[in-house]
C-alpha cells in the first residue's frame, strides 16, 4: 500500500461535498498536470490511502483520509465541451488524462494545518507539500510521514 495527498479547493470540492456524495465516493477528475497525472494513471492502487487537503482557503490543511477505490482510468471531463476541465486536445482514443475513484474513510478529528505542518518541517523533511515552489494536486507521501503526520490529529496544537 502508498500514501498519497489530495489537493482540493473547498470552494469548488470539499470533504463535505465528499461525505455528501453517494456512498461517500467520487473520481478524483479535472487534473491537468502531466505529473500528477502520471500519479493517477500508474502509481495509485486500489487500498492507497490519501489525506484530503484543503488547499487555496483561509486555513489550509489536512481534513481527512480517502481510499483509492478504483484505479486510473481515463478522465471523460477532457472530452466534454461543457466540462470546466474540457481539453480540446485529448483524445479519446489516445487519453491525456486520468483519474481515480476515492471514499471517505473518515474525517480527521480537526484540521492539521500546514503551519502546524511546517513547525514538523524536519521530521517531515522530503515531504512534497512542503517543498519550495510545489503546487501539485497530487503527491506521494512517504510511510514515516503518514504516521507521524497521524500522530498530529490528536496531539496539542
Amino acid at each position: 500500500m502508498r500514501y498519497w495527498l489530495l489537493k482540493s479547493e473547498p470552494s469548488t470540492f470539499s470533504i463535505d461535498d465528499l461525505a455528501a456524495s453517494p456512498h461517500a465516493t467520487t473520481s478524483w477528475d479535472g487534473v491537468r498536470n502531466y505529473q500528477a497525472r502520471n500519479m493517477l494513471r500508474d502509481q495509485m492502487k486500489k487500498g492507497d490511502l490519501a489525506f484530503f487537503y484543503h488547499s487555496s482557503c483561509d486555513e489550509p490543511g489536512i481534513v481527512g483520509i480517502v481510499e483509492v477505490v478504483k484505479e486510473g482510468y481515463p478522465d471523460h471531463t477532457a472530452f466534454e465541451r461543457g466540462s470546466r476541465y474540457y481539453d480540446p486536445d485529448s483524445d479519446p482514443a489516445a487519453p491525456r488524462w486520468y483519474m481515480v475513484d476515492v471514499k471517505l474513510k473518515r474525517r480527521l478529528a480537526r484540521t492539521i494545518t500546514l503551519a502546524e505542518l511546517r513547525r514538523h518541517a524536519k521530521e517531515l523533511a522530503g515531504l512534497p507539500l512542503l517543498q519550495k515552489g510545489n503546487r501539485l494536486s497530487v503527491m506521494p507521501v512517504d510511510p514515516s510521514h503518514w504516521k507521524l503526520i497521524l500522530s498530529l490529529e490528536h496531539a496539542a496544537r
